[in-house]
């Protein structure tokens, strides 16, 4: 399939479908977008509905440029929210009482997670209606927290089928209402099988509710890196800068390196909350030298940016709130560049990362696993250049994009009003 060919004409015979988010598109949330845009082109009548504004920077050329139908609530919905309150309290109070009483007054998982709910009943209320008006079939929330709520709402208001998919970070913990949404919900989609197991235990006996559709991604201009693995070696790592990413066990990794003679540079390539601490961190391990620090990359720019790599490294954590890593996507780009991978074992990763097969998979926090494994794909270039191949073989058959945008598209039609 080619991306940039204009979508066909909405097919009479699949229903109106709306995908619920928090913002589109989102520069690092390219498997939402591919997954809307693919759809899409094969005739689906999507429409994506962000609950909050529009975001401009960092959005790659083609997110830039593309048609795909987005309405954005924020802050200008809030009159037309407390119009929607008002509405579907008169039109269906036998609904709309107990369900506002059950989620306004519910104990969520932490203060921002209770904003963000409050926030999606709002939501839900309003696009309820404009559901309604648009003649919408089938509601698809593409998070499991905030946009399953909004989801959740406009389905119990309207009778309109809704599911979700469970990724990582909105199921890790369960926001209050898991059971409860996976109980509602048509279907529960899980994007890597390792959370199958997780959402059944909320599911009260109903496992044939959770569903493996694996992410819609996108493999243009994957060329093979080079990956000479000549002294100084090039090691990178690029995602969002948050607790959860363990760059500071990397870090720790990366001194170790350096005590005992590797010569290396180390490319942190991102951006995030935790971007002044890990700076402050690379000053007291004396590492100024060693790291750089090139910013946010555009997904459309990434494939440059690991065509310079000999290793990519992944060093993700359970933080102590339980939040963690799904299976991040820059782990298929790096391989699908034929970059070796080094991992931990966290979340889904396990599934694409195969130690010594598709990869090197260690314990998470392990510093000196974690120098161990660099140093070893450092320094056995043509036995690393093939987990790198084998992985990228698991995951083309993995992400067929077309396969698993048609697999949605057969759950969201088997499950439509």
């Amino acid at each position: 399939m080619t991306y940039g060919t204009p979508p066909q004409q909405p097919s009479p015979s699949l229903p109106e479908t709306a995908y619920v988010t928090l913002w589109f598109p989102k520069p690092s949330e390219t498997f939402i977008y591919r997954e809307a845009q693919i759809m899409r082109r094969m005739g689906m009548p999507l429409r994506v509905y962000a609950m909050y504004g529009r975001l401009d920077s960092h959005l790659s050329g083609d997110m830039q440029r593309d048609d795909i139908p987005v309405e954005r609530l924020g802050c200008r919905h809030i009159l037309p929210g407390a119009s929607a309150f008002a509405y579907w309290l008169k039109r269906r109070p036998e609904v709309f009482k107990p369900l506002m009483a059950s989620l306004l007054f519910r104990r969520w998982r932490c203060l921002e997670q209770t904003g963000e709910n409050y926030w999606a009943c709002y939501c839900g209320c309003h696009l309820a209606r404009r559901f309604e008006e648009t003649g919408v079939r089938h509601i698809h929330a593409c998070w499991a927290n905030g946009p399953a709520t909004a989801a959740w709402v406009a389905s119990a208001l309207t009778g309109i089928p809704f599911s979700f998919t469970g990724r990582a970070g909105d199921i890790y913990p369960a926001d209050g209402a898991l059971k409860e949404k996976i109980a509602q919900a048509a279907f529960a989609r899980v994007d890597a099988a390792f959370n199958i197991d997780y959402l059944r235990g909320f599911a009260g006996g109903r496992d044939d509710k959770i569903v493996l559709v694996r992410n819609c991604l996108s493999w243009e201009n994957c060329q093979d890196a080079p990956a000479p693995m000549r002294p100084p070696y090039h090691i990178m790592a690029l995602c969002r800068f948050v607790r959860t990413k363990g760059l500071d066990v990397l870090l720790r990794a990366c001194r170790s390196l350096a005590d005992d003679g590797v010569d290396f540079t180390l490319t942190l390539a991102g951006s995030g909350p935790q971007c002044l601490p890990l700076k402050a961190l690379v000053r007291r391990l004396g590492l100024t030298e060693k790291v750089r620090f090139p910013g946010f990359v555009p997904h459309d720019q990434v494939p440059r940016v690991l065509r310079e790599a000999d290793v990519f490294v992944t060093p993700s954590k359970v933080v102590q709130s339980g939040d963690r890593d799904g299976l991040p996507t820059v782990i298929m780009e790096a391989l699908m560049h034929r970059v070796p991978v080094v991992a931990t074992d966290v979340g889904g990763i396990r599934e694409v990362v195969r130690d010594g097969e598709t990869g090197r998979l260690i314990p998470q926090l392990d510093v000196e696993a974690m120098k161990r494994a660099i140093l070893d794909v450092l320094l056995h270039r043509d036995t690393s250049l093939a987990m790198a191949e084998r992985g990228r073989q698991l995951i083309l058959d993995y992400y067929d994009s077309e396969k698993n945008a048609r697999r949605m598209i057969e759950l969201i039609c088997a499950h439509s009003a």
